[in-house]
């Protein structure tokens, strides 16, 4: 299943939570680092093959298991329904499931454990099923907490992992002959299959039932592989049931020419026993098509589908339709490509060599040199079954790519082209008509979940651009002052907030400094900042007390709708004294040179913007040389549940445990900030944070400080 990244370590939680319960089968999500994406690591009693469309959630999808991380609390559902986006249509049979957040001591939220049962499980979990959850989730959290903090931490491989558990009674070879005996005594047919169908035992009667030469003609692939006449939806749809709902299934099947076939199966955690048995009952013989991939086809449609409401990126678009398309379709190569400044761009593909993909990207759409930029510009598909078609037209292509049958689809939504979409295959291959109108028919579906993974790329970029242009690039060099600053955006949702810092020389020689914190993560938070500011910039000279009163004028005439706190501190480095003002923000924490940490008793004012005679008094502070104050955003301390008072005495003794690592053996501000932020823990996070380190230095401390900046 690919590198585990660490993820096997959990498996025992996994397993314990599974079969202490009485589930059937657990999963367990991590959140995938900086993106607002929930990735499927392990599996236990699942297959992986029936995971692809659920392998990735965004964390804004309303399901079960993103409403237990963004609440992190226990979510359940025995409705025997479980309509959830995403997880429906590739798994409509009914279970019991719960999801129980990964939370760490710290309040670190790392992903979800997800335990299933049987439909027929209580309407309730019981008191005892509760605590095996949360015990096991602890258990996984706490690991994963301590493999983050020793540098290696646990990230979801490329791929899910099936995880067994071990067996409770391992059969010597006397037994197992015996089994195999006994069946092959049973006038019925008996096979065993695999969670993912394949079989790998089959009784003589089985083979003969079935019109197989013998049972080794049988094993290695699903039945429905082996024998077309049992390649249709109904029946493989019963193999589904049984294996997501535990509960026994029954389908009739007619074997060519007249032979009605009852097929009972009994799932359990390892396989599905299948049996076997003639029939009086009449059966009608199931849409055939020419290949044994027909159900394959139109489940990863389904799957496909499903997957894509939940895809955020572009690339998220590419490796769905690329994991989904090729396998169903028996297909050896594709190419996803965008339109871009009058041109074709290709957003991903597999299957080609980079010399092909270079010749291709950039195709002009004006006149149209190949077949992708054709089918774009006339809005019409265009499949070619050999090379031959293609050499007439377009004679560089069969060499370049290597491949001799090709599909073009347009990808068109609301109107507009927005790229193409070109499925191709080594062999000469010819597109039946139901081919060419599930393709069709995809290309719908891949155009409108690109059209919105290209729209949320672009607010991506948006917000990146603008947080950047609206935070200072870099720190003046201050006389008397080593100063750090760190921003950290909330690493879920669109990567952009209102927190902000600056720090301004005054023309008396003072230094003002700022941290706040505009309400919200859009793009109206961030320009609220942005004026927010200006304004403290236009005011920087006054008294604080002035700044902060002139600032809430303005915002309250702007009448924003959004609370901004802010904190404005001017200093005297020559004097060694601040004078802080605060509008509802947190007050700084100040670490004395002999260690001693305290919280200076600072008059809060109300937030800005909301009532325009609002008075903001000014406290003053002495600041001792190589004394060090920490200004920091609400988002490095902030934890659900937590008592504020209790975050900020953790922040102190995390402060000191920085101060004592690396000022005091010889580091920088810069050092003390990062090793800051490690202490705290900042993966995951559902806020922005900003922090401002200040320290006045002696005129020779300084001087180093400043070079060792250099």
């Amino acid at each position: 299943m690919g590198h585990s990244s660490g993820v096997e370590s959990l498996d025992r939680f996994l397993i314990d939570a599974v079969r202490s319960t009485g589930g059937h089968s657990g999963v367990i999500y991590l959140l995938a680092p900086g993106e607002p994406v929930l990735r499927l690591t392990s599996l236990l009693g699942l297959p992986a093959a029936q995971a692809v469309s659920w392998a990735r959630i965004s964390l804004d999808a309303p399901m079960l298991l993103t409403e237990a991380v963004r609440e992190r609390r226990l979510r359940w559902d025995n409705s025997q329904e479980n309509q959830q986006p995403g997880l429906s249509p590739s798994m409509p049979y009914p279970f019991a499931i719960a999801q129980m957040p990964l939370l760490s001591a710290d309040g670190v939220c790392w992903g979800s454990l997800g335990v299933v049962w049987p439909p027929s499980h209580p309407a309730e979990l019981s008191e005892t099923e509760r605590e095996t959850l949360k015990k096991a989730a602890d258990g996984m959290a706490a690991l994963l907490r301590r493999a983050a903090d020793s540098g290696t931490p646990i990230t979801a491989a490329p791929q899910p992992r099936e995880v067994w558990a071990p067996r409770t009674h391992t059969p010597g070879p006397d037994e197992a002959l015996a089994a195999a005996d006994f069946a092959e005594r049973l006038p019925e047919g008996c096979c065993s299959l695999r969670l993912d169908g394949s079989v790998v035992y089959a009784n003589s009667a089985a083979a003969q039932l079935l019109g197989a030469d013998g049972p080794d003609d049988l094993l290695g692939a699903p039945l429905w592989d082996r024998l077309p006449w049992l390649n249709d939806p109904v029946h493989t749809d019963r193999y589904r049931a049984a294996l997501i709902s535990r509960e026994p299934k029954t389908f009739l099947a007619l074997r060519p020419p007249d032979q009605p076939l009852r097929f009972r199966l009994y799932p359990g955690a390892r396989g599905i026993s299948v049996r076997i048995t003639p029939s009086d009952e009449r059966a009608t013989a199931p849409v055939r098509g020419d290949t044994p991939t027909q159900d394959s086809v139109l489940q990863r449609v389904t799957q496909l589908a499903s997957a894509l409401t939940q895809a955020v990126g572009v690339q998220d678009v590419v490796r769905l339709v690329a994991d989904q398309v090729l396998p169903a379709f028996d297909a050896q190569g594709l190419v996803l490509y965008v339109t871009e400044g009058g041109r074709l761009r290709v957003a991903g593909y597999r299957g080609y060599t980079t010399q092909a993909i270079e010749h291709f990207d950039g195709t002009p759409l004006e006149s149209p040199p190949n077949a992708a930029a054709q089918v774009v510009h006339d809005r019409r598909p265009q499949f070619m079954d050999s090379a031959d078609e293609m050499l007439e037209r377009y004679p560089e292509v069969p060499d370049l790519t290597g491949k001799s049958a090709w599909a073009f689809l347009p990808l068109v939504s609301t109107g507009h082209a927005v790229g193409c979409f070109v499925l191709s295959y080594v062999d000469p291959h010819t597109f039946t008509r139901d081919e060419r109108t599930v393709l069709t028919s995809l290309a719908g579906l891949i155009a409108q979940a690109l059209d919105r993974a290209r729209l949320f790329d672009a607010k991506q970029q948006l917000a990146r651009q603008l947080q950047s242009g609206l935070l200072p690039h870099e720190l003046p060099a201050l006389p008397g002052l080593d100063v750090a600053v760190r921003y950290l955006p909330a690493t879920r949702g669109m990567d952009i907030g209102g927190d902000f810092y600056d720090v301004i020389p005054l023309d008396s020689g003072d230094v003002a400094v700022v941290i706040g914190d505009v309400q919200g993560h859009n793009v109206t938070a961030a320009a609220l900042m942005g004026q927010v500011r200006t304004a403290v910039h236009a005011s920087a000279g006054e008294p604080p007390q002035e700044v902060l009163g002139r600032t809430n004028r303005l915002l309250t005439d702007l009448d924003p709708g959004l609370f901004t706190s802010c904190l404005y501190i001017q200093l005297d480095v020559t004097r060694c004294r601040a004078v802080v003002a605060t509008a509802g923000h947190p007050p700084p924490l100040l670490r004395h040179p002999d260690g001693r940490i305290t919280v200076p008793d600072v008059p809060p004012g109300p937030l800005l913007g909301i009532d325009e005679s609002a008075a903001y008094p000014a406290v003053e502070l002495p600041l001792s040389p190589g004394s060090v104050l920490l200004l920091y955003t609400d988002g490095l301390v902030e934890r659900p549940g937590l008592d504020p008072d209790v975050a900020t005495g953790q922040l102190a003794r995390d402060l000191a445990d920085a101060v004592e690592h690396s000022l005091d053996l010889g580091g920088t501000m810069d050092d003390l900030a990062d090793h800051l932020l490690r202490t705290r823990h900042t993966e995951n996070r559902d806020d922005d944070i900003a922090l401002l380190l200040l320290s006045p230095q002696e005129p020779d401390a300084a001087q180093e400080a400043a070079a060792r900046r250099s």
